[in-house]
């Protein structure tokens, strides 16, 4: 993929605006339309592998950076699930038309989640008649649905509370960069409007999770929670023994691109 692809979206109003970066290729349906996870981009293995492959099968593909990520303007410290949504939705309309099938890693998997409600509420409104795409299948990765409340605020210990009660902003150390993830209080507080494990979940389409055993930071508990509220017939969850966080491995990418292929 070369910069040819590359465009930029501008979302939000007056201060909140910001350009979304967004690489785009045109090909036949159903298309589909990654979404990274949190402090990821649309450059890392997982985005790159669909990209080549929905390019070497004539399909078309869009991914993008959620603001304050990637090339994408905005600060990470701004984000929220509530405006990643905002910046997941406008790409989807700007850019998909016909049945999409959305690839969600991680945080990713919360808002392709997210993203098909939403759509399931336009659809039943007057003032949507009639929408340009559809969702015809989701691939969750590691899915980290609810994550801010039942993989961060339920495991933080009091001194951590107190830190982002107190000073807004905890640095959290990565395992993946060696600089720390700054975690707000404004995500944690936000994230709260979106919670989804409390009830069952429809999404009106096929659903496929791949969920790495050895996961350090979504366990594979967590997968099957969600599998239980789902409400839809067309559920699979397989569970990679040796799997990580990022099942990024060639036979994780492997694994992926069937599960693409199926749907």
């Amino acid at each position: 993929m070369n910069d040819k692809t590359l465009k930029f979206l501008n979302v939000g109003e007056g201060a909140a605006r910001r350009a979304i970066a967004v690489r785009q290729t045109d090909g036949a349906g159903p298309g589909v339309v990654f979404l990274s996870g949190y402090r990821s981009d649309m450059m890392g293995t997982k985005a790159q592998a669909l990209a080549h492959w929905a390019e070497q099968h004539g399909r078309a593909c869009v991914r993008f950076d959620y603001s304050g990520h990637g090339e994408s303007q905005g600060e990470f410290t701004d984000g929220t699930i509530g405006r990643w949504l905002d910046d997941s939705l406008a790409v989807f309309d700007a850019c998909c038309g016909g049945p999409q099938i959305l690839i969600g890693s991680s945080m990713g998997g919360w808002l392709a989640l997210l993203l098909v409600r939403a759509l399931r509420q336009r659809a039943a409104s007057a003032a949507f008649a009639r929408l340009p795409a559809s969702v015809a299948g989701l691939v969750l990765i590691a899915p980290a649905v609810d994550f801010t409340e039942e993989l961060m605020w339920k495991q933080f210990t009091p001194e951590i509370r107190r830190t982002l009660s107190q000073k807004g902003v905890w640095e959290r150390p990565s395992a993946y960069s060696p600089e720390p993830y700054l975690v707000t209080s404004r995500l944690i507080e936000e994230g709260r409007s979106h919670l989804l494990l409390g009830g069952m979940i429809e999404t009106g389409c096929p659903v496929r999770i791949l969920q790495g055993v050895e996961d350090p930071d979504v366990p594979w508990q967590h997968a099957i929670a969600l599998t239980s509220r789902l409400a839809c017939d067309d559920v699979v969850l397989t569970l990679v023994k040796d799997g990580d966080h990022r099942l990024s491995r060639p036979e994780d990418i492997d694994r992926l691109i069937r599960a693409v292929e199926e749907l």
